[in-house]
């Protein structure tokens, strides 16, 4: 059994960040007894289109968002990475840094869940971290519509939070979690109709984007 606890790893477009993301990863890193999380926001995005605001920006406003928290960590090795944000690749550039035997978890919705066999090089992901998949409001994770990702779910399910630290990656693991129904876009949504995003993310990121006139 490796000797340090797993370590957990967040990405998305952070565009911008809100009180979801940070919530989601405080619950998973207290249920799974996470060393740390690792935020990475992503650069160009594979899957989706480009983020409204800048990487200077997004890494700006997630520095903001988790420099009280101990527990959090920014990492921005995707913005400064030229072609598309793979998370495979990211997860075996840290692989490579951590070791072998350092046990990783990549969070993610049960939404995102659902659509994983889309992801590049998906079924290698397994080989690299654990999933931790946390249920969000409007999801549900047991329809999958894939029968390849399915297979891969029933094989690696487990509901021991125990055994994200046993092994380096491999097992998927259900993580519920407070049902905070935020959404980045709705949030800038909002600032487009010169409404107000109070209490929808920290108060220092919402200062940084009236500052700086994003969305």
């Amino acid at each position: 059994m490796p000797d340090t606890h797993a370590l957990g790893i967040l990405g998305g477009t952070f565009d911008p960040i809100h009180f979801g993301h940070l919530r989601l990863a405080q619950e998973v890193a207290d249920a799974l007894s996470l060393s740390e999380v690792r935020f990475i926001p992503g650069g160009t995005p594979p899957h989706r289109a480009a983020p409204h605001s800048s990487a200077q920006h997004r890494v700006a406003m997630v520095r903001l968002a988790i420099e009280d928290n101990p527990l959090f960590v920014l990492d921005e090795r995707e913005t400064r990475r030229d072609g598309p944000s793979y998370t495979f690749d990211t997860l075996a550039a840290l692989r490579a840094e951590l070791g072998a035997a350092q046990p990783l978890v990549l969070i993610m919705g049960a939404d995102a869940f659902t659509a994983f066999n889309r992801w590049h090089r998906w079924r290698d992901i397994f080989a690299l971290a654990h999933i931790a998949v946390a249920h969000r409001p409007g999801a549900a994770l047991m329809q999958i519509n894939d029968t390849a990702l399915q297979q891969a779910f029933l094989q690696r399910r487990t509901d021991n939070g125990e055994a994200v630290h046993r092994a380096p990656a491999g097992c998927v693991i259900e993580v519920p979690i407070t049902a905070l129904d935020i959404s980045a876009t709705a949030i800038r949504g909002l600032l487009q109709a010169r409404r107000s995003a109070r209490y929808l993310m920290p108060p220092a990121v919402l200062e940084y984007i009236e500052h700086n006139y994003l969305f």
